[in-house]
């Protein structure tokens, strides 16, 4: 049986986006009702198709339409070099400051005990065999500057010691807690730019 309030429903579905609270999510309600009813279907069909047309990188974890996202498959990409993220959009924050020309890794979370995420749901495993056969001579840790964040880079400094790979963190240009996501350009290159090793911020 249809819902006797279908606007109400729709704003409660767009207040579940991050970010949108219940006031953004009604003006892009009346937005969407406002509109042609083109552009509403051509919406719902975009959203309802996501997860059978984007895929996971088998190779990084990136999103993209294919087995291979477009940066594991750019030939310009310094393979030597690997960037490991805890989500998508880092990776892609770190893309728009123009800084970094190597290659990534998505771990798709973040070390949190309290949330039941242990080292066995992050694929650490792919990335060992990586360094191992592609030649890879530093990873950069590129996770949140937060307790998780923190927990997580020194799991993967201490998973791939053995492999005798140089493991970096980025610089502090990042604030405190901050979200990759919504650090602005100029700071995340001079966090690329300024990296450090582990073993030595250990020290």
């Amino acid at each position: 049986m249809a819902t006797a309030d279908p606007l109400g429903e729709l704003v409660s579905l767009l207040a579940r986006l991050p970010g949108i609270g219940e006031r953004t999510a009604t003006r892009l309600a009346f937005h969407v009702l406002a509109t042609a009813p083109e552009y509403a279907h051509a919406l719902g069909a975009s959203v309802a198709a996501i997860h059978s047309r984007i895929r996971r990188c088998r190779v990084c974890g990136n999103y993209g339409a294919e087995e291979r996202c477009a940066i594991c498959l750019d030939p310009r990409r310094d393979g030597s070099l690997i960037c490991c993220v805890a989500r998508v959009p880092d990776l892609k924050a770190i893309e728009q400051s123009g800084s970094y020309r190597g290659r990534y890794h998505v771990l798709h979370g973040l070390l949190a005990p309290l949330e039941e995420v242990g080292p066995s749901q992050l694929p650490l495993d792919s990335l060992v065999r990586r360094v191992r056969e592609e030649g890879v001579e530093e990873i950069i840790v590129a996770t949140p500057l937060n307790v998780e964040g923190e927990a997580t880079a020194l799991y993967v400094a201490q998973t791939l010691a053995p492999l005798g790979v140089k493991v970096s963190r980025i610089a502090s240009g990042v604030p405190h807690g901050g979200e990759l996501e919504f650090t602005d350009r100029v700071t995340l290159g001079r966090a690329l730019m300024g990296r450090r090793d582990v073993d030595e911020e250990r020290r």
